[in-house]
């Protein structure tokens, strides 16, 4: 097996948001190429009075993982739910959804990954689901323990898919343990450190890589990690996925494929068409 090795490795500083957010932007629309079909990965924290009130999107999935506290999600077709620590939802935002995410509790943090629709699915209608902690396969040995949110990780396989095919792991490593990990080689891959500031990501490159960091990875079938702390453990995502090779526009909410597309959505949105029909009427409780 080839083992990939580290192509680059982005801090992810903080950035404040109205409304009583604070958030980490791991990935940039400048990485949009390096990282295809990611569009967006933040780190956030929120609490009350705060949150991310009523706002649109369209022509990608989020997937949304809280790491502590809650999130309650609304939307403008009636979903309702609150996911807590451990939990997912997946949101495919396709042709048009309104939501709100707002704290569930005082103290609520967790992470939002975007991953672009390929063109012919841009403008499928809109879907949610939420996975519950203990619905996440897990395995654990030598040290090692990974919740398998999507793919196939140490002989466990997650029953839950994406429509753009990835690949997302929660890994921790005990100190002085590591972990080896199968990626499908034509995929785009990369982790994002959560906790521990010692793990080591590449066989090649013995230096560590701090807390709140992505580090994307270049071509081949594995990732080797190694946790050289000898008291700390290493909490990491391993996310990678299937790249789709279209152009990337992405303004604000709205992730499309050409400028013009992006001005018909806002169009869409502004006059409550095409997908956007409840803009005028529906607000979250």
């Amino acid at each position: 097996m080839s083992s990939r090795q580290v192509m680059k490795k982005i801090f992810a500083n903080f950035e404040d948001e109205s409304d009583g957010a604070v958030i980490r932007q791991g990935i940039t629309k400048a990485d949009h190429e390096l990282l295809d079909p990611f569009v967006s990965l933040v780190e956030f924290s929120v609490s009350p009075p705060g949150g991310f009130r009523d706002h649109p999107h369209r022509g990608f999935e989020s997937v949304t993982y809280m790491l502590q506290g809650g999130i309650i999600h609304q939307d403008f077709n009636g979903h309702k739910s609150t996911i807590r620590e451990g939990d997912v939802q997946w949101m495919t935002a396709g042709r048009g959804i309104i939501h709100s995410e707002m704290p569930a509790e005082e103290v609520n943090n967790g992470l939002q990954l975007w991953i672009n629709l390929p063109s012919t699915e841009k403008m499928i209608e809109p879907q949610n689901l939420e996975l519950s902690s203990s619905e996440i396969p897990r395995a654990e040995k030598d040290g090692v323990e990974v919740k398998v949110i999507a793919g196939e990780s140490m002989g466990v396989q997650s029953p839950f898919y994406t429509k753009t095919p990835i690949m997302f792991l929660d890994f921790t490593l005990e100190p002085r343990s590591q972990t080896h990990q199968t990626v499908p080689e034509t995929w785009t891959a990369f982790a994002y450190v959560i906790e521990g500031d010692e793990g080591v990501f590449s066989s090649w490159d013995s230096s560590t890589v701090e807390a709140h960091s992505v580090v994307v990875f270049g071509t081949g079938d594995q990732v080797s990690v190694w946790n050289t702390s000898s008291s700390r453990p290493l909490r990491f995502l391993l996310i990678a996925g299937e790249p789709i090779g279209e152009p990337v526009v992405q303004h604000g909410p709205f992730v499309m494929n050409s400028q013009a597309e992006i001005d018909m959505t806002i169009g869409d949105y502004r006059n409550a068409k095409n997908g956007f029909e409840m803009a005028k009427y529906w607000k979250s409780e």
